[in-house]
């Protein structure tokens, strides 16, 4: 099954459901009006939205054409979004970059933060900065999104409590993450909205793509048009989901609606490039001995996507335009 949320001029926009191919949709007002409502009572909606879904991917009866357009995010607020960095090569190429080293704990502990997440953008909305200056990057993750999760669940039980799998753009400012994190107190400026895609889809629509905790398909990144990364998602992520979820709920309960993510997917070595920039840099840095590779610059184009077997978008893609407020057109 797969879900989207469509603008409407209201915070929380309006739930449809979307056909496997992201052709056909239809609203559900009837049993949930947002994907938040749906998400808070979920086994009792379940049940109609998959019927909706059969139908839809059946062609039985007449529905409305989908425009990934006229998307907001799934979810465009959240209760809570938590972003970890399980793919540790690009841990340690970051913080290499930063003039660090990986610490040991890195292999034994996640690492996470809690994001802003009053606001995630659309996936056609533009990444809006104030300057270029600020080092504008993106990082391409996955997301899953939970239902209501019990304190101190164990790594197997918490894959239990995935309801929906997406993409994530994580936009980054690279020029304030060095003076934030030297105070010791986390990410905030330097974290802007990030952008979900169009659709997130229960973890049946992925078979066997989807196991251990993991999405095991390529994450396609494109830059104006010109590939950019095509890493495989399920090699490399060192902590996967359940692991992930189950570090978050240690100390308290995760309520539905919670997003969490991967971290920017990184496999080792130059073959298969990179899902975020700052990556990019650094193994020039470390290759050639000098960094090449300028950040996201006014009106650079982004993609983000994911594909089936037959070449069919999972997700649905997020393609963003870098706008600098002021900048010429």
């Amino acid at each position: 099954m797969k879900l989207a949320t469509l603008k409407n001029g209201t915070r929380d926009g309006q739930l449809v459901v979307v056909s496997r191919d992201l052709k056909r949709m239809r609203a559900v007002p009837a049993l949930a009006a947002t994907l938040q409502q749906a998400l808070d009572q979920w086994a009792d909606v379940l049940p109609g939205l998959q019927a909706q879904s059969d139908e839809l991917n059946a062609g039985t009866r007449p529905a409305e054409v989908f425009d990934p357009a006229r998307c907001a995010a799934p979810l465009p607020r959240a209760y809570q979004w938590l972003d970890a960095s399980s793919y540790l090569n690009h841990v340690e190429l970051t913080r290499r970059a930063r003039g660090g080293e990986m610490p040991p704990s890195f292999l034994t502990d996640p690492v996470m933060y809690q994001g802003a997440s009053d606001e995630f953008m659309g996936p056609r909305d533009d990444i809006v900065a104030t300057s270029e200056e600020l080092g504008v990057d993106l990082e391409a993750e996955i997301v899953v999104v939970t239902g209501d999760v019990p304190l101190g669940v164990d790594a197997q039980a918490a894959l239990g409590h995935v309801r929906l799998l997406g993409l994530v753009n994580d936009v980054t400012l690279r020029g304030l993450v060095v003076p934030e994190l030297a105070k010791g107190f986390g990410f905030v400026q330097s974290k802007p909205a990030s952008a979900l895609s169009p659709v997130l889809v229960t973890p049946d629509e992925l078979g066997a793509h989807w196991r251990e905790g993991k999405l095991h398909r390529v994450m396609e990144v494109s830059l104006n048009e010109r590939p950019l990364g095509r890493p495989q998602a399920g090699e490399g992520m060192h902590f996967h989901f359940g692991q992930l979820i189950a570090h978050a709920a240690r100390t308290r309960r995760l309520i539905a609606g919670t997003v969490l993510g991967s971290g920017t997917v990184s496999n080792v070595g130059d073959e298969v490039g990179v899902c975020c920039l700052v990556e990019a840099r650094v193994r020039e840095q470390l290759r050639e001995g000098r960094m090449l590779t300028p950040f996201l610059k006014h009106g650079d184009r982004v993609r983000i996507e994911m594909r089936d077997d037959d070449g069919a978008s999972l997700f649905g893609a997020i393609d963003q335009t870098v706008r600098i407020e002021g900048a010429r057109a």
